[in-house]
């Protein structure tokens, strides 16, 4: 089996590495010709995962026609809000029966489409598959035991994709809410800029603890309100990678919080964490939807605030504290 890998980032190399292990072909695509070079040279990802030496089964192609001729699966591993863009420059080299599977946690701005949407509308008539769950590219390299899910609408194919990535490290379960496992893995990243807010500050494991749990009542509930399960909002892909996401120093998120709650501008921040740090881009769109769908979001709406109305983060926690008392549930 041949599996294409559009684009060649931490996780998307981090995967490649582990398939590299089984019985399969893998091809990585990177659009930019210095990291390409890089790749071939060092059969290293020194950019995004250093560290890692990738074997010969993994080619590395700048060519995106080469990287998809006769492939199986499409593996997609860019961010966010460069799928769109990407499967635009693929859809005519990609056949109609071919898989795309999904790795990038995001919504996109402007049309609050999630990632399967936007699969959808590119390449209508391709089977659509979400690789989501609490997974640091770092410790999945390094074989540490890892639990993640396969989210589709067609049951075969979340089982195929299964059963192709599923290792001794790696175990994976389907999940046929694919909305909700969508929205967990994008909405935790906003909890997780939050919670690296609270670290900058100074705040402590009391305030960090309120944050993870309300903030997965916020994913819920607009989670819900989208079309997802509640159940989902329970495992791997929403309490599960908010938990790792808010805690490690793996978490671009998290680390991009921390410079910000340690009085870092955005733009400062992102280019000292050198990667893309998607709960700044999806903050956006998460607020826009709250309001869309007339759901309260107080955590997501004052981060909103803090990253781009200047609001002052101490007062944004001030403004939370003080709100109209409620009963939890």
């Amino acid at each position: 089996m041949r599996i294409s890998f559009l684009g060649a980032g931490s996780w998307g190399t981090a995967l490649a590495y582990v398939l590299s292990d089984k019985d399969y072909e893998i091809r990585m695509w990177t659009k930019e010709e210095d990291h390409y070079d890089s790749l071939v040279k060092e059969r290293e990802n020194v950019k995004y995962l250093p560290g890692i030496k990738l074997n010969d089964k993994i080619e590395f192609y700048n060519d995106i026609e080469k990287a998809l001729e006769g492939t199986d699966i499409v593996v997609l591993a860019v961010p966010s809000q460069a799928v769109r863009s990407v499967l635009e420059l693929a859809k005519k080299y990609i056949k109609e029966n071919k898989i795309i599977v999904n790795v990038a946690k995001g919504i996109e701005n402007g049309s609050h489409m999630r990632i399967s949407q936007v699969v959808a509308d590119v390449l209508p008539k391709n089977k659509y598959v979400i690789l989501s769950g609490p997974s640091h590219a770092e410790e999945v390299s390094n074989n540490t035991p890892t639990t993640i899910v396969s989210a589709s609408d067609d049951s075969e194919a979340a089982e195929l994709v299964q059963d192709i990535f599923m290792t001794e490290s790696l175990r994976i379960y389907t999940n046929p809410d694919v909305i909700g496992v969508e929205v967990g893995g994008s909405l935790k990243n906003i909890i997780a800029l939050g919670a690296g807010i609270s670290d900058g500050i100074g705040y402590g494991d009391n305030t960090k603890a309120a944050l993870m749990t309300r903030g997965i009542s916020e994913m819920s509930r607009l989670g819900e309100a989208m079309g997802g399960k509640l159940d989902t909002f329970g495992g791997l892909s929403g309490i599960g990678d908010l938990i790792v996401t808010c805690t490690s120093m793996h978490s671009r998120n998290r680390r991009c919080g921390i410079m910000l709650g340690e009085g870092l501008s955005l733009d400062e921040a992102i280019e000292n964490i050198g990667m893309v740090v998607e709960g700044a881009y999806t903050v956006k769109a998460a607020y826009e939807l709250s309001l869309e769908y007339d759901v309260d979001m107080p955590i997501t709406r004052e981060i909103y605030k803090v990253l781009y109305e200047g609001a002052n983060a101490k007062e944004s926690v001030l403004s939370l504290m003080n709100r109209r008392k409620k009963d939890e549930f």
